[in-house]
């Protein structure tokens, strides 16, 4: 993207490295949910109480790589022509987009390369580099993983397959809703999703036209909240505060993301670290799940009664790659 100022307004503009694409489709998502429901198995809807009213949690911990992005990476590369296939793909990723691509990857038979924070959590590392790609790391902050995206593909012509920005992903990260609707029996009332750039709620929206989808993020990284109220893509804050939910953190939204979220999506929402914490807690207590920080942020909006607790209402916990020494002090710490 071009220089934005932060915490300012900007004008959509195009994402750096990706050419003008064609816009994501409600039919899109549909065939997306076909594909992957002919390679996973649907991920557990599995009920619980809050307060005395039933919910639904969707368990996308549970997918084969630990999280939801299995879903936009199988898509994105299954739709790969022979001759993108050949050139190999490059992604950008703290650790769980990497490990979706990888794992679509290592399947098809094409090459991946993987940019990388090195503060990303070493069970994410281990785990993408475990599933066959190559990981190129940069600074955060310090170093723009755009640019290094975009030299990467410079060098060898691969195809960018963007974690948010992408009409593929967008539409595979949608299957979920398609599959929430068909174990429901109908489209949930409201549906609470983790938000980073906004795939995920992107492709919600436009599974589930008739639900009300309500993208959660950490104080301080709500870019998507902020730029759907803006109405326009507002860029983080050079002094963010730091935040455990390490898999949403983008410093902004894209216009792909924005143009399917305005007129579909709530504004959304903001969680803190200790709130995402109880949610963690809640959900090894209570569901017997274990859940990363990013993938706990709406049940932590949920628990904290910053969402309405409407029956009815799904609440995704989209991933569950935990790094061991923080999940275990988080778990032991009940102050």
């Amino acid at each position: 993207m071009r220089s934005m100022s932060p915490g300012q307004p900007q004008k959509c503009v195009g994402t750096r490295g990706m050419s003008e694409q064609r816009s994501p489709t409600r039919d899109g998502v549909l065939r997306a949910a076909a594909k992957i429901a002919g390679i996973l198995p649907p991920t557990p809807l599995l009920p619980f109480e809050v307060d005395g009213t039933r919910l639904w949690a969707k368990a996308e911990c549970l997918q084969p790589i630990g999280a939801f992005k299995i879903r936009g990476g199988w898509h994105r590369l299954s739709d790969l022509s022979d001759a993108e296939k050949a050139r190999g793909v490059v992604a950008v990723s703290s650790g769980n987009h990497a490990q979706g691509v990888a794992w679509a990857a290592r399947r098809l038979g094409i090459a991946a390369t993987i940019v990388m924070p090195r503060d990303a959590p070493q069970v994410k590392l281990d785990a993408t580099r475990a599933l066959g790609a190559e990981i190129v790391l940069y600074e955060r902050p310090g170093e723009d993983r755009d640019e290094v995206a975009a030299r990467l593909i410079a060098a060898n012509g691969a195809v960018l397959v963007h974690a948010f920005a992408d009409p593929w992903v967008i539409e595979g990260q949608g299957s979920m809703g398609v599959e929430i609707a068909q174990q429901l029996g109908r489209e949930p009332v409201r549906i609470v999703a983790p938000c980073g750039g906004g795939g995920l709620a992107a492709g919600l929206s436009l599974a589930c036209p008739g639900s009300a989808i309500v993208p959660v993020e950490p104080v301080g990284w709500d870019m998507v909240r902020q730029s759907l109220v803006a109405g326009a893509i507002v860029r983080a804050a050079a002094d963010a505060p730091r935040t455990i939910c390490d898999a949403l953190q983008p410093v902004a939204t894209a216009p792909i993301n924005l143009g399917v979220l305005a007129g579909r999506s709530e504004a959304g929402l903001a969680v803190t670290d200790d709130e995402v914490r109880t949610a963690q807690r809640f959900a090894f207590d209570r569901l017997r799940l274990v859940v990363e920080p990013g993938g706990a942020a709406a049940l932590a909006a949920v628990l904290a009664g910053k969402v309405p607790r409407e029956q009815g209402t799904v609440v995704v916990l989209s991933g569950g790659n935990v790094d061991p020494a923080a999940y275990a002090e988080t778990i032991a710490n009940r102050a």
